[in-house]
């Protein structure tokens, strides 16, 4: 990502994450803008025809942070990613967005590559997110965590989680509380990636 994508990019975010997704959470140019500042190689954009179709941001979190599964908030700081730590050993990925119309054509995929190869660039421990389950508020399961198990066992397919098993991710456990997200029960699927 570079300076020049952050409009594309906070335009990206209200398509990928309409409501009921809470507007606040979206990135904002000054979020970008501290993004860059921070950990700029960990910023990435996919780009088609001169137009921002998918992003990615990330930093870095110690040992005890990343075993801590905190919250959005407690992990990483907040939307300037104060709690970013350069000597740290994880990388977190603390968004993606993919244009709704861009979809199914390897965009996710390849901004995750990226984020592979950076961690084996960096010589980090490992990959790790939180991501959201946004098909939970429709299935017939009774908590977030019977859900996702269901869907790490194949007996059910989340539009997030299940594409991140299949690029080799690793359910660890579940994150109630993670961030409002009614589509997601306010949980979240501590994943983690290693090299």
């Amino acid at each position: 990502m570079k300076v020049r994508d952050i409009e594309g990019v906070v335009a990206l975010q209200a398509a990928c994450f309409p409501p009921p997704f809470p507007a606040d959470q979206h990135w904002t140019s000054e979020h970008l803008a501290r993004h860059l500042e921070v950990f700029p190689e960990g910023q990435f954009v996919a780009i088609e025809e001169g137009r921002v179709v998918g992003s990615a941001s990330a930093l870095i979190l110690g040992e005890d942070a990343w075993n801590a599964h905190l919250s959005w908030e407690g992990a990483t700081g907040g939307h300037t990613f104060a709690h970013h730590e350069p000597t740290g050993t994880t990388l977190y990925g603390a968004d993606i967005s993919v244009h709704p119309q861009a979809r199914r054509r390897g965009v996710a995929r390849a901004l995750y590559a990226a984020r592979f190869e950076l961690v084996r660039s960096k010589g980090l421990k490992r990959f790790g997110t939180v991501c959201r389950l946004p098909g939970f508020s429709g299935s017939h399961f009774p908590s977030p965590i019977a859900y996702s198990q269901a869907v790490s066992e194949n007996r059910a397919e989340d539009p997030t989680l299940t594409p991140l098993l299949r690029l080799g991710c690793r359910l660890v456990a579940i994150v109630e509380g993670y961030m409002h997200d009614p589509e997601s029960g306010d949980a979240g699927g501590i994943l983690e990636w290693l090299p």
